[in-house]
């Protein structure tokens, strides 16, 4: 069975890498690591098919390690141990390189067993993983490796990459290949930064295209039907993230349910849920806030259940949330009180705390009140009593005002009747 193309073209330099000039760029920071010829543990981290497993691949080639190759979708303790028994081996003696693919599955004994060895530096432990890896990787591992993150490969980056896939492909088939600049434009911006995908996807192109006097035409009508998902131009890295972004931020704050929906789906047709999701979790406290508090309650149970879920089921826990949010009652009391306290540090001194608020300590021979005379608010009536809470220099600002809605409306007539009230 024939090797796929993307497995066939694999870079084997740094520099034929597409994409991820972030961090592979010369004098970037993986760059400059890799270059060194110290190569430390390290997490590589990001979607499918950005380079993760090349980039490994070329360290381990350039650094006269020997390699061994686990992935975590089918290794088993005991293959870790097969490993580990090579340490001080004939053929291990510049040391051993393991690549362990999808960490995340490891399950944590399984992650526990490498500590020994990769702080002791007996196996540089190079791991790749698609899922975050500060929830999916164990803290310890964490904690002994630098984590590298992997970013999806933009169109224009992507392009030159399907010129030369057809060009390869052409040399293979020992045929021209005809595929207009719109072909591979389609590639390019329909894989979602996936290189993988869209290697894959014109090596597809050319074997069902049209052949005719020792030439192949590659067609948009079977490109469309190879392609399936476009991603609608979107870029995670360029404006439109952030326009597409902004667009479902400001419609649901404006209270347009359909407008939201419409932002939505574009991010879940280019599979970033997770923008989508801390956007979420950002406009319950933002603009829904006190108006409407269990907002975020519900928001982030939403969120949970969307990205346990994973696509494409998680479009149904996304468009509860986004429904709820934009139907809300709207309310940025609480962002504008905490951004008014914030501007008030930020051109403050260094401020006390008043003596009754402090936590218990002794009172030197020298001080000038004895006692902390801190008022316990529970044994007042409301649980309420009248002390100073600000730091002098603050006392009497005020930073939060009630909103115009039930919610705190209702607030504020209890402050007052407490206030009222109080002894």
């Amino acid at each position: 069975m024939s090797a796929p193309l993307a497995d066939k073209i694999r870079p084997t330099s740094l520099d034929d890498v597409v994409g991820q000039e972030h961090i592979l760029a010369p004098g970037k920071p993986l760059r400059r690591i890799i270059e060194s010829g110290s190569v430390p543990n390290m997490i590589f981290y990001g979607p499918s098919g950005v380079g993760k497993t090349t980039v490994a691949r070329i360290i381990a080639e350039n650094c006269g390690m020997s390699l061994y190759k686990l992935n975590g979708t089918n290794s088993s303790l005991s293959d870790i141990k097969d490993v580990v028994a090579q340490i001080g081996s004939f053929g291990s003696e510049n040391g051993i390189l393991l690549y362990l693919d999808e960490i995340q599955y490891l399950n944590k004994k399984q992650q526990q067993s490498l500590l020994e060895y990769i702080e002791s530096g007996d196996i540089t432990l190079i791991a790749s993983t698609t899922e975050n890896p500060y929830f999916a990787v164990y803290n310890a591992v964490i904690s002994r490796s630098t984590v590298f993150e992997f970013k999806p490969v933009s169109a224009r980056e992507l392009a030159p990459a399907v010129r030369r896939a057809f060009r390869i492909l052409s040399e293979q088939e020992g045929a021209g290949i005809k595929a207009d600049e719109s072909i591979v434009e389609t590639i390019a911006f329909s894989c979602g930064g996936d290189v993988r995908k869209a290697m894959n996807t014109a090596e597809l192109a050319v074997m069902c295209g049209e052949r005719s006097d020792g030439e192949i035409l590659v067609t948009e009508e079977s490109l469309k039907i190879l392609a399936q998902r476009s991603n609608m131009r979107y870029d995670r890295d360029g404006d439109q993230h952030y326009d597409i972004l902004s667009a479902y931020h400001k419609s649901v704050r404006g209270s347009d349910e359909n407008a939201a929906l419409h932002y939505a789906a574009r991010l879940i047709e280019a599979g970033d849920i997770i923008s989508l999701c801390r956007r979420m979790l950002c406009i319950a406290c933002e603009d829904v806030g006190l108006a409407y508090p269990q907002a975020i309650v519900v928001t982030k149970a939403c969120v949970d259940s969307a990205l346990q879920l994973g696509l494409p089921e998680a479009k149904l826990p996304i468009a509860e949330a986004t429904i709820l949010l934009a139907t809300a009652p709207k309310s940025n009391s609480a962002c504008m009180a905490i951004d008014a306290a914030l501007a008030d540090l930020q051109s403050s001194d260094a401020l006390d705390f008043p003596r009754h608020l402090q936590n218990k300590h002794f009172d030197g021979s020298g001080a000038k009140t004895v006692g902390q005379h801190y008022l316990y608010p529970h044994d007042f009536k409301n649980h309420f009593v009248r002390q100073q809470y600000l730091p002098d220099p603050l006392l009497g600002h005020v930073y939060y005002q009630f909103g115009n809605n039930k919610q705190e409306q209702a607030a504020q007539l209890y402050r007052k009747k407490i206030l009222d009230e109080a002894e």
